[in-house]
């Protein structure tokens, strides 16, 4: 039992504190690390996709923005694929993307999102193909940030900055998520990132991987790059904002239906088959994807640990309080919004997200639809 703590304790530490605080003395101490290519000469002709379903309320902003982005308008094709767009019952997304200036809309049967990126790509005549959500909406110069890298033949893939925003406009990223964007920044640096975001991401055409069940852009495209060879970046001047969810429930349903797509790439899909890895991407993917994606059972096997082990000593009562405390800050940021309370909260729903996300797929394998998450749009 002692054992089982001690372990069980030391890697959730590790992968919630300890692997970021790694790989920040790593980069600090002499560590080699990668520069992003600055904004130059280097335009290629950009296909910008856009899968859609049902986003009648935002595609003609999206379409606006895109046009926008100030990239030379003979050398940008905007591509439009709506999925489940061939339906009776389909909304009007194909006539206002048509009329925003779209180059090209699809409207194809329900399939799900990555065989609405497919045809997207099969459609498309671009030197680099660049993805976004219909309510992402890139900053100016996003657009000229992401393809920089591009001008390194090294680099086969590239996310930028997704910021999220309230009703008002406020940034609401929250703790979390500016974690995140460190850790990838220095993932980026020392080797590759190990994830990106669907909101503003860029392959080269030749590097672009069909879909399949095991093959989620947002976790699959990185690591498959760098067992190809190629380098995964991240780009925080490519900046894009989405409205966030209004909830942490919301957010709880979110991530749930990401990990019930994010598990078959773990467990099938080549994530944890080390061939192709450095030793540093390897130490990278083990700390920063499975044992995040592990920490429910880790934290189960620590309590079950404490629990056997309260009348071994006060350290055992002091975990024992801290998990209680955990647990009652996240029950009690349902109705009280203190920031402590809320941080508690997010906490552990994203936790437990993780755990439910692996039962949905177990029971119902993977699901074709997508939809909205609620208040997005």
């Amino acid at each position: 039992m002692r054992a089982l703590f001690w372990i069980s304790t030391a890697l959730l530490a590790w992968a919630q504190v300890g692997y970021g605080v790694f790989l920040e003395l790593l980069r600090r101490f002499g560590a080699p690390a990668y520069e992003i290519p600055t904004p130059s000469g280097f335009v290629p002709r950009v296909s910008l996709i856009v899968a859609a379903y049902r986003e009648e309320a935002v595609i003609a902003d999206k379409i606006a923005n895109a046009l926008a982005l100030g990239w030379p308008r003979d050398a940008l094709e905007v591509i439009v694929a709506i999925d489940g767009g061939a339906a009776p019952d389909a909304d009007a997304t194909a006539e206002r993307a048509r009329a925003a200036g779209a180059d090209v809309v699809l409207e194809l049967e329900r399939a799900g999102k990555y065989l609405a990126q497919d045809a997207g790509v099969a459609a498309a005549t671009g030197d680099l193909l660049a993805f976004s959500d219909a309510n992402a909406i890139w900053e100016p110069d996003a657009l000229r940030r992401l393809a920089a890298p591009f001008a390194d033949p090294e680099v086969g893939y590239a996310c930028g900055q997704v910021r999220f925003v309230n009703e008002a406009g406020t940034n609401q990223e929250g703790l979390y998520w500016r974690y995140e964007m460190w850790l990838r920044r220095n993932e980026s640096a020392l080797a590759s990132v190990t994830a990106g975001n669907g909101a503003i991401y860029a392959v080269r055409p030749g590097d672009y991987l069909p879909a399949d069940e095991l093959l989620g852009h947002d976790l699959a495209f990185p690591f498959k790059m760098v067992k190809r060879g190629r380098r995964a970046v991240y780009v925080p001047g490519a900046r894009a904002t989405e409205k966030m969810v209004p909830t942490l429930e919301g957010e709880w349903a979110r991530k749930r239906r990401m990990m019930s797509y994010a598990w078959p790439i773990v467990v099938r899909g080549g994530l944890l088959d080390p061939r192709g890895y450095g030793p540093l991407y390897a130490l990278m993917i083990g700390s920063h994807r499975l044992l995040r994606y592990a920490s429910p059972l880790l934290h189960v096997l620590a309590a079950l640990a404490t629990l056997a082990l309260l009348p071994r000593g006060r350290t055992y009562v002091a975990a024992a309080a801290a998990q209680a405390a955990l647990l009652a800050g996240a029950a009690a940021g349902g109705k009280v919004k203190a920031r402590p309370l809320l941080v508690a909260r997010y906490y552990v729903l994203t936790t437990a997200s993780l755990a439910v996300g692996l039962y949905d797929w177990l029971r119902h394998g993977p699901v074709v639809g997508w939809d909205a998450p609620e208040g997005t749009r």
